[in-house]
């Protein structure tokens, strides 16, 4: 017979028990509910020791259950995807053996929440225009490749002033990403830049900030969305689970001491 364990979305503080329905991760309605030591919890759900799935529905299920939590709680610290625990004696004892570091990780994102910003060019040919004109090697390099009629180093050269373009455009990509942080620095803790999916996007930027400041978030995102109407599309999405700013690692072999 398969054997149950918890699995774990994250760590808030309550004093009481809390119950957010039946949405755990695996598809099966487990409940979600809290495993706590003196006020310290983390909220959990049934889900087999043996067998996890990684998938986009299950990571979607695990952010949910800790969106969930963000709407009862000030201060949630999201825990890695896919952590599972064998008892809630194993979660009660780690709780125990690290109550100082979380309770102080609490207070320390008490109120804040993240929110993430995608902006994307809408015309790269416009964008390459732009790198050719401001890049003189890269014009010397078309210019050499037009005049050459050897076919090995006219490759090389193209080679060439492709890796240019590829330098080019990192540094563009950067350039407008600071543009766009700028606006927000009077509203933001910190910030994180992420990986983009395509040349296209130019940045994938996480932010810190306060909760119940999504107000002036939007305000500031419709000035940008204004400022570079010709330019840019901007997709953002608030409030999101503090991912980007917290990475609570929670290892099988350190649930015993």
């Amino acid at each position: 017979m398969q054997r149950d364990g918890k699995y774990i979305y994250c760590i808030i503080a309550s004093d009481y028990d809390v119950n957010l329905g039946p949405i755990g991760v695996g598809g099966r309605g487990d409940l979600v509910s809290t495993i706590g030591f003196d006020g310290l919890c983390m909220v959990v759900s049934d889900h087999p020791l043996s067998r996890f799935i990684v998938n986009p529905e299950n990571m979607l299920a695990h952010q949910k259950v800790i969106e969930e939590a963000m709407k009862e709680f000030s201060s949630v610290l999201p825990i890695r995807f896919g952590t599972i625990a064998a008892t809630p004696d194993e979660i009660r004892n780690l709780l125990n053996r690290r109550y100082s570091e979380f309770m102080e990780l609490l207070r320390q994102f008490e109120n804040k929440m993240e929110l993430n910003v995608r902006g994307t060019w809408k015309n790269m040919g416009q964008i390459y225009k732009e790198i050719d004109k401001e890049h003189t090697e890269l014009q010397k390099i078309r210019a050499e490749i037009e005049h050459l009629d050897d076919l090995e180093k006219k490759n090389l050269k193209i080679a060439e002033a492709g890796n240019l373009v590829k330098l080019a455009l990192i540094e563009k990509k950067e350039e407008e990403t600071g543009m766009i942080i700028d606006a927000f620095r009077k509203s933001i803790f910190e910030y994180k830049m992420n990986k983009t999916s395509s040349d296209a996007m130019f940045m994938n930027t996480a932010f810190l900030m306060n909760s119940g400041r999504e107000v002036e978030f939007d305000n500031i995102m419709t000035s940008l969305g204004i400022k570079f109407e010709d330019r840019c599309d901007f997709i953002y999405t608030a409030p999101l689970p503090i991912f980007n700013f917290i990475d609570l690692k929670i290892f099988p072999e350190k649930w015993e001491l």
